[in-house]
């Protein structure tokens, strides 16, 4: 049942929830993927380069604090095979995706350790 205030109103989080529900009962995967890529598209529209640096570092500082070294090398090492062996340092000296992941999670756990 509804949570009622002192006014029995509904409260907005009660109202967000059922709305939230209700929405997702008459939705499918498809309307939420066009609604989200037109949200991207309108914060892309409204914010520059700063506001991504800021949200994408507030993130990596919000994963960091919940996981550790073994946790970004194991991101690193799913990510090189999800790339498969064709990825494996080329000729030009490129490193590669695998080698990458596991050499910035080893990078941030150090950063981590020094804070």
């Amino acid at each position: 049942m509804a949570n009622n205030n002192q006014n029995g109103k509904m409260s907005r989080e009660e109202a967000g929830r059922l709305g939230g529900e209700a929405t997702a009962k008459n939705h499918d995967k498809e309307f939420y993927q066009e609604i989200g890529e037109k949200g991207g598209e309108a914060t892309s529209k409204s914010h520059g380069k700063d506001f991504y640096q800021e949200i994408g570092e507030k993130g990596g500082e919000a994963t960091s604090k919940n996981h550790d070294k073994e946790f970004y090398q194991e991101i690193g090492r799913k990510g090189g095979e999800a790339r498969g062996n064709s990825d494996q340092s080329d000729s030009d000296g490129k490193m590669s995706r695998e080698e990458a992941g596991r050499k910035g999670g080893e990078a941030r756990a150090r950063q981590r350790k020094n804070n």
